[in-house]
């Protein structure tokens, strides 16, 4: 999440600045600013949560069901992850910078798209040139599995919305783990 910026005000007049001043510039007051959260500068980084959509529940009361899951075909993984991905669950990978997280999901995505699923992969760090240097490292060639680089959340949000219907029963594959903004793609044309 991005860092929260403040700002400095004078009570009096309401004079902006980004340091604190003991006397204001504007009205020539002493010792009137006080530190407020920049609402312009955490305006993109906002989200809106609806409260009337999830509330807390007792443990105890929640109905238990096996939720269908897909492998990943890579044994240790779908051991970790209790024999597969849930369906419709969303899977976070983190680690230190080089230890192997896109190596890992650009793995993941290919064996699932060698299933026969259509596969985005979305990234927010690296390029699509990256992305084809490390698949063709690891020797992985699938019809099925698309790179979007970009790292703009709205730019991905609109994307996403626009093939919605195309893509409803796919695999999505965000890798943007140290990505600011989140997401990303581009000349992505799922089937």
């Amino acid at each position: 999440m991005a860092k929260i910026k403040t700002k400095y005000v004078c009570q009096s007049c309401g004079y902006e600045t980004a340091k604190w001043l003991g006397k204001c510039p504007e009205c020539t007051k002493w010792n009137t600013f006080v530190e407020e959260i920049d609402q312009k500068s955490t305006k993109k980084e906002v989200f809106i949560i609806d409260k009337s959509s999830s509330k807390p529940v007792s443990i105890n009361s929640i109905e238990s069901k096996e939720e269908e899951r897909f492998t990943t075909d890579i044994n240790e993984l779908d051991r970790v992850l209790g024999g597969g991905i849930v369906k419709g669950s969303l899977v976070l990978v983190g680690g230190d910078p080089g230890i192997g997280k896109s190596t890992l999901l650009i793995q993941v995505s290919s064996n699932v798209a060698n299933l026969g699923k259509t596969v985005l992969y979305i990234t927010g760090e690296e390029s699509e040139s990256q992305i084809k240097m490390r698949a063709k490292r690891l020797g992985i060639n699938s019809e099925n599995l698309y790179i979007f680089a970009e790292n703009n959340l709205s730019i991905i949000e609109s994307y996403l919305e626009s093939v919605k219907s195309r893509i409803n029963n796919s695999r999505l594959n965000s890798n943007c783990l140290q990505s600011r903004n989140i997401l990303g793609t581009r000349n992505c044309q799922p089937n």
